[in-house]
């Protein structure tokens, strides 16, 4: 087992790993700049006295639509090439992120020209929380898809899918660094309204790209002969994914909540998705506006923590064989959870507001880097200890049953908790001014975030076995030497591929 070569990509997968690389990069630059800019352009043109309470809508909304874009999109890759409805979502895509530059030519505005600064177009900026949950759909097609594609193009080796998800990943993270940076940079020198003029273009570039790809040839063949459906039955197969999802989060909670094994997962996972989520798409962001007086800003303290998810992952790569479980990880993330106490006290006139957009990137790096490596493990253990779970429901899968209730849990969350936090910003900043956002910084950034730690810690000690630095689960432990067939040497198929295969075939 030890000594078993590593097996080589073949020249057809080279090429189309390359081609998916480049896609992959050019999407992911585009979305960081474009989803920054619509926050900057949103924390800037939102009515004064809501401007928090509808970007917490926005925000929510987007995420809810990037769930049912996911499934949505699910039977339809029973009836069409999976690059095709990539490259028509990535194109879709293209073309909503135009629209807000569109309105804002066609109402008069103007980008910052001659050291003057930029005219805003007269419309309603709510519009764009119907245009960002649009895209919203997209993003969640896209998302759904570009896990499922590495499987048709390199077969379901899983340790060529390991090489392939650990490159990809490296420049996946290295590609949203760079695109928080540049929108950072580009809403300075265009406006936040035309700042996401090179997102179309990229998104188009990816399309492209993507339409490219061969992917495998049995895999291939194997779409030629679908028959492929009216779109009456498209429709039904469509009501009847969303049927299964449903049914999937009440066998999902089923599960958690009966087995002390999972009852922890909603408190180690849901709860810090949702808390990295708020980290950038919330703190960030209004400590940039608020304290920093500039929206833009908060897209270098997001290129921070990007880079700390870059780095997280990679320390989760480096120690996977020394670090058995998430639970270290986990435990890191609840610690690094504290840092954020900084935003509370941070003072940008000591330095300049540049310079605290910086220093606050670098710190991010570490709060992110927890989070990201928590994450990672997580996914492994949790398709570990599902995947081979007695189902005796056909209908759903107990992997795929669980991930739906902590994904949609994480959601709820998310689309609740939002628009309520940014209500009572809005309400303090409205009163108090600035001493209102340090209030909002002591009892969120710091508070809270350090009582989620306490409990995210906590959990980790639900599990038995887990009163350890270094725990090593018996179960988990099991099933991870069971992931190899003794007899032949061989590691079974990559079972996250086989959860989305599931919810594919309806």
């Amino acid at each position: 087992m030890a000594n078993k070569k590593i097996p080589p990509f073949s020249v057809a997968e080279k090429r189309d790993i390359i081609l998916y690389v480049l896609g992959i990069m050019c999407y992911k630059f585009a979305l960081e700049s474009y989803t920054g800019t619509i926050s900057s352009l949103a924390l800037d043109r939102f009515p004064v006295g809501k401007r928090f309470f509808y970007k917490g809508f926005l925000d929510g909304f987007n995420q809810a639509a990037q769930c049912v874009g996911s499934i949505a999109v699910a039977p339809l890759m029973r009836r069409f090439r999976i690059k095709n409805i990539l490259a028509v979502a990535i194109a879709m895509f293209a073309v909503i992120s135009s629209l807000g530059m569109i309105i804002e030519g066609a109402t008069g505005g103007k980008p910052p020209q001659d050291g003057r600064s930029a005219i805003a177009g007269k419309w309603d900026a709510r519009i764009i929380i119907p245009i960002f949950v649009a895209a919203g759909f997209s993003h969640g097609t896209v998302e759904l898809i570009r896990r499922v594609i590495p499987r048709d193009i390199v077969g379901g080796d899983v340790v060529k899918l390991k090489r392939m998800d650990a490159i990809v990943h490296i420049f996946y993270e290295v590609a949203g660094t760079s695109g928080a940076f540049f929108s950072a940079f580009i809403q300075l020198e265009m406006g936040k309204a035309y700042a996401p003029v090179v997102t179309p273009f990229l998104f188009a570039i990816a399309a492209v790209i993507w339409s490219r790809i061969r992917l495998n040839t049995a895999k291939q063949n194997a779409l030629e002969g679908i028959d492929h459906k009216d779109v009456h039955t498209g429709l039904h197969a469509i009501g009847a994914a969303f049927a299964s999802f449903g049914y999937a989060i009440y066998k999902g909670g089923q599960i958690i909540f009966s087995d002390r094994k999972f009852s922890w997962l909603l408190l180690g996972y849901s709860l810090p998705l949702f808390l990295h989520r708020y980290l950038e798409n919330g703190l960030a962001q209004n400590y940039a506006k608020l304290i920093l007086d500039q929206a833009a800003y908060g897209q270098i303290i997001v290129g921070g923590s990007n880079f700390g998810e870059l780095i997280g992952a990679a320390f989760v790569l480096a120690f996977s064989t020394a670090v058995k479980t998430p639970l270290p990880w986990l435990r890191l993330d609840a610690l690094t959870l504290s840092i954020t106490w900084v935003l509370w006290k941070a003072d940008p006139s000591e330095v300049g507001n540049l310079q605290m957009a910086w220093i606050l990137a670098g710190i991010f790096v570490f709060i992110s880097s927890g989070w990201a490596a928590g994450d990672c493990s997580l996914s492994a253990f949790i398709q570990s200890n599902l995947s081979r779970m007695n189902n005796t429901d056909p209908r759903v899968s107990p992997l795929g049953a669980v991930m739906a209730f902590l994904y949609v849990s994480y959601i709820i969350t998310f689309a609740i908790l939002n628009p309520v936090l940014g209500n009572w910003l809005d309400s303090l900043w409205n009163t108090q001014g600035e001493a209102g956002a340090r209030e909002y910084f002591f009892w969120i950034g710091g508070v809270f975030y350090s009582l989620c730690g306490v409990v995210i810690m906590a959990a980790t000690f639900i599990p038995r076995g887990s009163f350890a630095l270094n725990p090593k689960l018996d179960d988990y432990d099991r099933e991870e030497e069971n992931d190899v067939d003794t007899a032949n040497g061989e590691k079974h198929p990559n079972k996250n591929q086989e959860m989305i295969e599931e919810i594919v075939a309806g």
